[in-house]
């Protein structure tokens, strides 16, 4: 699982071009759908010994949790110093407004303590893409779940900036379409050796 999410710097290198809205070089890349991360990934692994996807769903968790039992990494309650998430608890149309005087925004990757697995940044900075198709759990315990094989919508953990708590919690799950692209959403890489 990667360190950190992926940076707008990387995400330049290898596509050439910047989507994110805040733009600098260590903020975590924004506003790509799962698309655009599925042809990041492709052309990653074309210059490098390859191996690079995105995570599965129980992998991201299982990373996030980092052994815990928790609501988050770190235990039960997110305080403003744990991430980088909306703990002001501002109105949408306030958000928007802080959000476009640059007032709330991603932060530089690896700006709050890790996990206990040495990952920043699970909780908050922007929602992180999933490999998975979103569905209903499975029943029954399981080892290493996959999501369906088909569907309409991708998952994405971790919840955001522009986010309340309980969205940024470790179980919370959100989902958009696979071309949904948004300020809030980005990812980091998993690896199969």
């Amino acid at each position: 699982m990667g360190k950190y999410e992926v940076t707008q710097e990387q995400w330049e290198g290898v596509m050439g071009k910047n989507p994110s809205y805040t733009k600098g070089a260590k903020l975590p890349v924004n506003n790509v759908s799962w698309n655009d991360c599925q042809d990041f990934i492709k052309k990653l692994n074309a210059k490098t010994k390859g191996g690079y996807r995105l995570p599965t769903e129980a992998e991201w968790e299982y990373s996030c949790r980092a052994g815990t039992t928790t609501e988050y990494s770190f235990g039960d309650s997110i305080k403003p110093k744990d991430a980088n998430w909306n703990h002001n608890f501002i109105s949408l149309k306030e958000l928007e407004n802080q959000y476009q005087q640059g007032k709330v925004k991603p932060e530089v990757v690896g700006s709050y303590k890790s996990n206990a697995f040495g990952l920043y940044d699970m909780h908050g900075n922007v929602c992180e893409w999933c490999e998975d198709w979103r569905g209903d759990y499975p029943k029954g315990l399981v080892t290493d779940p996959k999501g369906p094989d088909s569907g309409e919508s991708r998952v994405l953990r971790g919840g955001s900036f522009i986010v309340v708590a309980r969205v940024t919690r470790l179980a919370n799950r959100s989902y958009y379409s696979p071309s949904d692209r948004g300020d809030s959403l980005g990812f980091r890489l998993a690896r199969t050796p």
